[in-house]
Order: structure tokens, then sequence, then C-alpha cells
């Protein structure tokens, strides 16, 4: 499938890398077929999260480990059916971050925000994924100090 992404340009995805989110993600229901996207060549752990539905729709993702960040929440009987997750080692947890340009006039505060409330939980596997919004009961987010 070949598409034109505002980031990347003409960009062609195999069929076999498409990941599909039967529901959507919040805000952005119609949106159902992604794909993981980075420059040619790039090592990077950001990557791009482009829409195949909605060009226009694209997120900034990472994995949480590489933010330091633990997760540990259940999924409900129905997420996992959605995801086709039959062992817990396939899902990958990721989360969606953005530039944050700051306060006016106060380059100190600009820098890079993620969204921990609703990660992303991907079966890389079967290739599907939900976004998982959460709230602090039921949920253990802890941070590991780099060092």
């Amino acid at each position: 499938m070949k598409i034109e992404s505002q980031v990347f340009g003409s960009v062609d995805i195999p069929d076999d890398k498409v990941i599909e989110f039967p529901a959507g993600l919040p805000g952005f229901e119609e949106c159902r077929n992604f794909a993981l996207v980075h420059e040619d060549g790039s090592t990077a752990s950001l990557f791009q999260l482009q829409s195949l539905d909605n060009p226009a729709a694209v997120f900034s993702i990472t994995g949480a480990e590489r933010l330091g960040v633990n997760y540990e929440f259940g999924l409900s009987d129905d997420e996992v059916a959605q995801l086709k997750l039959t062992n817990p080692a396939e899902a990958f947890v990721a989360v969606i971050v953005r530039k944050d340009e700051g306060e006016a006039g106060n380059p100190a505060t600009a820098g890079m925000r993620a969204n921990f409330m609703a990660p992303l939980v991907i079966n890389v596997s079967a290739r599907r994924g939900i976004q998982k919004v959460i709230t602090r009961l039921g949920c253990d987010v802890t941070l590991r100090a780099e060092g």
C-alpha cells in the first residue's frame, strides 16, 4: 500500500507491516490502520505511528521503557480479544510523545511531553493494537533511574 505521509512523503507500506487498531484511537476512531515509520537508516527509538486511513494523522511514539517507565496494568477480556493476545510477552507498550513549546518567552519550559495515562498496547505477533486509557486506580507506573 502506498500512502502520502505529511512527514515522510510517499511511503510504500507492505501489507504485513500494517497494525490494526480495531477501535481506532480516542478522537481518531476512523483511523484503524497504522504503520510504524522512521527515516531510512535511523536507529532512533522515536517512531511515527502513521495512519493509513488519514495521512494527516501521525503520532510520535516510543517504547515506555525508553523513558524509564514500567507499567503494570491489567487488560479486560474485551481488550485481550481485540489484541488477539495469547502470550503477554507479545505485548509492546508504547507512549505517544509530542514536542512542547513551553511557556511563551521561557525556553527552559520547552521539551517533550508523553501521555503516560493512555499507553498504546500492541500485539507484535498479530499486529493489532489498542490505546489503553487508564486511571490511577489499578495501575502502577514506576520510573527507573538511569545511572
